[in-house]
């Protein structure tokens, strides 16, 4: 009985070691594989982070340009060399630019949680400058970029939360088509701008029925700064230069908008803190620890957008208008050429003048030592027709006007009395685009622009001495200048 037990056990022992080796041998069961899933919540083109309930979408585009006329793309040949119609002027400029951006979403209980990057890497080909005053020689244009380089730029990075928008986005104040209503000129005057983004913490809310409203405190400094210019020379002293002091207060904005399907209206208005820093140079000088009072200017613009016209199916009309009390840069916008100024050469035939040329600057304020600042105000207007040929093709027809004047006092420390002198000018621009897109995401375009100077100045003054002008009398003048650009675009 014992050895039959024994037999037994050892058998069942054998037979347990047995299975357990090919138990061993067995291949082990593989992990799940994490497919990235479709995520239909917010549109075409997000997917699912694998591993996570966020939302991803990638886009952006590749970008040819070649701006003809011109020392920049495409913003302008209002001043520097482009402005002074020389040899050292540029035929055209050629530029190359990747856009990537980033969008993702995130479902939670307090609504959606969005973060947005949008970034380029640009190469645009330079110029040629002088290196010194008069007609001196000339050297490459340090702003052009390099062999290898170019440049990259940041043009939107915020987070959107509980109708919260904190970070750089588009201006509150502009509308939803910034400098485009209908062109790719980045250069148009008459509202506001910031392409790229402004600095800005935003509440909007949302009422229903397309209706919203925002309030937004914004950074002045990189794109809404026109200058507070200290004539330092006194009466007479011309423009003087820019004397900014710390940044104190945010830009505060206010916008209404009420969206349909009928198109869009709204109005927005801006307070903007416009504080300066000393009567002399760096605190040196006339009154050396004093300076004038903060003063607050304001902007307030009107923006329309009508679909579908019965002149053709997609067809829109875009127009705004805009004034402006010590906040120029909500008018004439930051990539607007005459933004800082404008300095325009050309022919003269009058009698002891070396040519002609046209003025224009509009900066938010003017101050001489011992006084307040004198606020600058403006007004102007834009707006752009599209019209739709058939399904590839669209032309958009497009204008900008914007008129700038000076207070009687501030009139007084520019010109001094001199005679002829009259800081107040207008300029206006009109365009013409057309569109051709083969495939969906590729289009080509040509876009014409000019652009007009009404200056306000009268008879001989000195200027020149710089951008290969020589020194001498040149007749004050209107100006105009044009420029063309040639784009390719492929969207992805």
């Amino acid at each position: 009985m014992k050895m039959m037990k024994s037999l037994i056990l050892g058998s069942a022992a054998g037979l347990l070691a047995v299975g357990g080796a090919q138990a061993a041998d067995l291949p082990l069961k593989a992990k799940a594989v994490e497919y990235v899933k479709i995520c239909s919540l917010y549109g075409a083109g997000f997917y699912y982070i694998p591993g996570t309930d966020t939302c991803i979408k990638l886009g952006g585009y590749l970008r040819v340009d070649v701006a003809a006329g011109t020392n920049s793309v495409y913003t302008g040949n209002t001043n520097g060399v482009a402005g002074a119609k020389n040899r050292l002027s540029n035929g055209y400029t050629w530029r190359s630019r990747e856009d990537l951006n980033i969008d993702t979403r995130t479902a939670t209980e307090y609504g959606v949680v969005r973060t947005y990057f949008d970034a380029t890497f640009t190469w645009t080909s330079g110029g040629y400058g002088a290196t010194g005053s008069g007609l001196g020689t000339t050297a490459y244009d340090a702003t052009g970029d390099k062999v290898a380089g170019g440049s990259l730029g940041v043009y939107y990075a915020f987070i959107q939360f509980a109708g919260f928008t904190m970070g750089k986005a588009v201006s509150q104040f502009s509308a939803p088509w910034t400098a485009y209503p209908g062109n790719t000129f980045d250069g148009l005057v008459g509202g506001g701008g910031t392409v790229t983004g402004v600095n800005q913490f935003t509440y909007t809310a949302e009422f229903g029925n397309g209706v919203s409203a925002s309030i937004s405190a914004q950074d002045p400094t990189q794109y809404y700064q026109a200058g507070v210019n200290n004539i330092a020379a006194g009466i007479g002293g011309g423009y003087g230069s820019s004397d900014y002091a710390g940044t104190v207060a945010p830009d505060i904005v206010g916008m209404l908008r009420v969206d349909q399907a009928w198109g869009l209206f709204q109005a927005s208005f801006a307070a903007h803190d416009n504080n300066a820093a000393y009567y002399g140079v760096n605190g040196l000088g006339v009154n050396p620890l004093a300076g004038p009072g903060d003063k607050w200017g304001w902007a307030g613009a009107l923006a329309l957008s009508i679909k579908n016209i019965p002149t053709g199916p997609g067809d829109t009309l875009n127009v705004q208008g805009v004034y402006t009390n010590g906040a120029t840069r909500y008018n004439i916008q930051d990539l607007a050429s005459a933004a800082g100024s404008a300095t325009i050469y050309g022919n003269s035939s009058l009698p002891g003048a070396l040519g002609s040329v046209g003025i224009g600057f509009a900066p938010d304020s003017v101050f001489i030592p011992g006084s307040s600042q004198e606020l600058v105000t403006t007004w102007g207007m834009r707006g752009a027709f599209t019209h739709n040929w058939n399904p590839n093709w669209n032309t958009a027809i497009y204008g900008a006007y914007a008129a700038i004047s000076f207070s009687g006092n501030a009139k007084n420390y520019i010109c001094g009395g001199v005679a002829g002198c009259n800081p107040d000018y207008n300029i206006g621009q009109v365009g013409l685009i057309t569109r051709w897109t083969p495939v969906k995401n590729l289009t080509f375009s040509a876009d014409a622009v000019y652009t007009m100077l009404d200056q306000k100045y009268d008879g001989l003054f000195a200027a020149g001495g710089v951008v290969g002008k020589p020194a001498g009398l040149y007749e004050a003048k209107d100006q105009n200048t044009w420029q063309v650009l040639f784009r390719a675009q492929r969207n992805w």
